[in-house]
């Protein structure tokens, strides 16, 4: 177990492998132990680490009278913390507009980038007010990040990834919302002009049921270079659901990317 002061927060990470960095970024009420299927694939040629961003996992609560902390700030700081220069990012869906939105402040200093479920419009659509949690809930609602397939195929699974992410300090922040900043809502919503910028390999994958394809089409459409991969049958959380499938494509696109870093 380990923690990083990052930006006055005090940061989880969890950390297995050695070689070339992958920092997994977790979704919305999400932690970075959701990866472990990944670290599972990775670790033996890549030196994997997942962080629970501020308001999550095993991380600090920020001030319930103050601003969301900017999570591409937190990202900055966790890497320059951790020493990490060039890194790979894989992100799913807040994480995935995590990565993506630091990736257009530093266009190429990424070897790699790996969203999924994330993406962007052109429309400057405004990001979602945040509701207070009942105070009656113990594990975390998901809505459709999970299909109910996967439910009654792996109740396991299912019921394992209710646990590791329905922490106290989630909760915590669920029950009292921050806001988002001005500064972030105003830096996703030029996003779509942003990410042009970006000269970083990247590989979107998505999941074919969920509702973010249209924005994951058009960000593969604005970064020209980048690879699209739509897995079927798959949902928000592709990459916990369909670890198989993501993790050949993570695979396929580092062989090319990381060359012999990735070789086995």
């Amino acid at each position: 177990m380990s923690w990083i002061e990052v930006g006055g927060n005090d940061i989880y990470y969890v950390e297995e492998g050695a070689g070339q960095p992958i920092v997994f970024l977790h979704g919305m009420s999400s932690c970075g132990e959701a990866w472990w299927q990944q670290f599972a694939h990775l670790r033996d040629r890549f030196r994997c680490i997942a962080y629970d961003s501020v308001n999550h996992g095993h991380s600090s609560n920020s001030p319930r009278d103050a601003d969301e902390p900017d999570r591409a700030d937190e990202l900055e700081g966790f890497l320059t913390a951790m020493g990490i220069t060039r890194p790979i990012l894989a992100g799913n869906s807040m994480g995935g507009n995590t990565l993506t939105r630091w990736a257009t402040r530093h266009p190429g200093d990424a070897l790699a980038l790996i969203p999924s479920g994330a993406g962007v419009t052109l429309d400057g659509a405004p990001l979602p007010a945040a509701r207070p949690l009942d105070p009656e809930v113990l594990f975390l609602p998901i809505g459709d990040s999970l299909t109910d397939g996967f439910k009654a195929a792996q109740p396991r699974m299912y019921e394992r990834y209710l646990r590791i992410r329905s922490t106290a300090t989630r909760i915590e922040a669920l029950r009292h919302p921050r806001r988002a900043s001005a500064k972030t809502v105003a830096e996703r919503n030029g996003m779509g002009e942003g990410v042009k910028r970006i000269t970083s390999p990247m590989c979107i994958i998505v999941g074919a049921l969920d509702a973010a394809v249209p924005r994951c089409e058009t960000l593969h459409e604005l970064v020209p270079h980048s690879e699209y991969h739509a897995i079927a049958g798959a949902p928000h959380n592709v990459y916990y659901e369909a670890a198989a499938p993501y993790n050949a494509i993570v695979d396929a696109f580092l062989a090319k990317v990381a060359g012999p870093v990735g070789a086995r």
